[in-house]
């Protein structure tokens, strides 16, 4: 009956207490994705109506979502045509977008704090992304990822926690990747239409062959244009394996028998070699293909081609 009685109070007190605790720590949540970032702030404990706070204090469009009112901007658009307000630089190699949520009320008397929750997403612009190539017995392509190199579209949200304070202004940086939405195809011809299902098989009879290959991004902002810089073939999963044979150095074909077809120019960059096996090698080591890939801003720079 006393531990009743008890329960009984706590819900009664937090009933009097209302919706918002007095106490509860300022929290904002930034999910960074590679084309959208969404924030949510709480309801609690400032008083602001969701209608009364701005994204960059432009845009009143959060919506109200289970105790927090989420913002969201749907394209990582550069400055000048930006939305919302949202901004962004680049810190070779990283990009940095940023922007806020303001409250602003137009009434004769304001009896809420105001508020400013400044918030930004990182995200890096290099990565290194390769497959499985084929072996001295036979060609075998098939789609892999290297423990090292693994990386999901986790998102890391940081909580950040200030006082209660005249302004609140909450700096929240929060990391995204594009490297999730890149991938490393092979494809059945030169037009690149059709990417090849793997596993797929080029007899050893067929070693010299026109291999197809090519780094594409996609969910991506079309301001982004895919960059690669340097990919190379190793008889190991490992891509600083000391025997390499390199395809393309500094964007440009290393012999006459690789064709880069595009590069710096849309979200895939494509290009083909000849199948070949490497020396002294054991017969079914495979081969490996790997690209060191630049997610190049095409609206704010002259992307190499």
């Amino acid at each position: 009956m006393v531990t009743l009685t008890i329960y009984l109070l706590v819900i009664l007190a937090q009933a009097l207490a209302g919706p918002c605790s007095p106490n509860k720590a300022d929290v904002i949540l930034v999910y960074c994705y590679p084309k959208t970032i969404i924030t949510k702030i709480p309801e609690c404990p400032y008083g602001w109506e969701v209608n009364q706070l701005a994204l960059g204090g432009i845009c009143y469009n959060g919506i109200h979502d289970s105790g927090y009112y989420q913002f969201t901007i749907p394209d990582l658009s550069p400055k000048n045509k930006s939305y919302c307000g949202t901004q962004s630089e680049f810190k070779n190699p990283i990009y940095h977008f940023y922007n806020s949520i303001v409250s602003n009320d137009s009434s004769i008397i304001v009896k809420s704090q105001p508020v400013n929750y400044s918030f930004s997403c990182t995200y890096n612009a290099n990565y290194l992304v390769n497959q499985a190539a084929f072996d001295q017995r036979y060609v075998l392509f098939q789609e892999c990822t290297s423990p090292h190199l693994q990386h999901h579209l986790s998102l890391k949200q940081k909580l950040c926690y200030v006082p209660r304070v005249a302004t609140i202004h909450v700096k929240n940086g929060s990391s995204g990747s594009f490297e999730s939405q890149l991938s490393l195809n092979f494809y059945s011809n030169a037009k690149f239409s059709s990417i090849k299902e793997a596993p797929f098989v080029v007899e050893t009879s067929e070693i010299g062959s026109d291999i197809f290959a090519g780094v594409e991004a996609k969910g991506l902002s079309d301001r982004f244009k895919v960059v690669l810089n340097n990919c190379w073939a190793t008889p190991s999963s490992e891509y600083f394996y000391q025997v390499h044979w390199p395809l393309i150095t500094k964007g440009c074909a290393t012999d006459s028998s690789i064709l880069v077809h595009e590069n710096g120019k849309t979200s895939r960059a494509t290009f083909q070699f000849n199948a070949f096996r490497f020396r002294n090698i054991p017969k079914l080591s495979k081969v490996w293909l790997h690209c060191e890939t630049h997610v190049c801003d095409s609206e704010k720079f002259s992307c190499p081609v």
